[in-house]
């Protein structure tokens, strides 16, 4: 199952930038999941850290109850890092003991960029 992880354009609590760490993230790499039942926004909220323990977004809103049971009643094995997505990232995860599986991707040609990341602009000093 793939998922898409929104909300990159928001800063961590430490300060992290979570759409560097997407660009750090390399498909195949843990990834892991943790409900935030406390969440004042939505209490169904999961929120999903890369390898280094780094947050890159959240299960998106519509999905979190799902995966919120799924996590509960032990059904997901692992969560994979799949690819970056305008949103944020897409992670795979792996259902009833079986692991995630990186997709066949179609062939990239080396001028296309449609990855969405543009860095923030860094104004000249003066």
């Amino acid at each position: 199952m793939s998922l898409v992880i929104v909300g990159a354009d928001h800063p961590n609590k430490d300060k992290s930038n979570r759409r560097f760490e997407i660009l750090v993230c390399k498909p195949g790499e843990e990834m892991h999941l943790v409900p935030e039942p406390k969440n004042p926004v939505d209490p169904q909220a999961v929120a999903v850290f890369s390898a280094r323990g780094v947050q890159i977004g959240y299960v998106r809103g519509e999905q979190a109850q799902l995966i919120r049971s799924y996590l509960s009643r032990g059904r997901v094995a692992a969560a994979i890092f799949q690819d970056r997505h305008q949103a944020g990232a897409v992670i795979r995860l792996g259902l009833d003991g079986e692991l995630p599986i990186l997709p066949e991707l179609p062939p990239e040609s080396p001028h296309d960029d449609d990855s969405g990341f543009y860095p923030d602009y860094i104004p000249p000093y003066d």
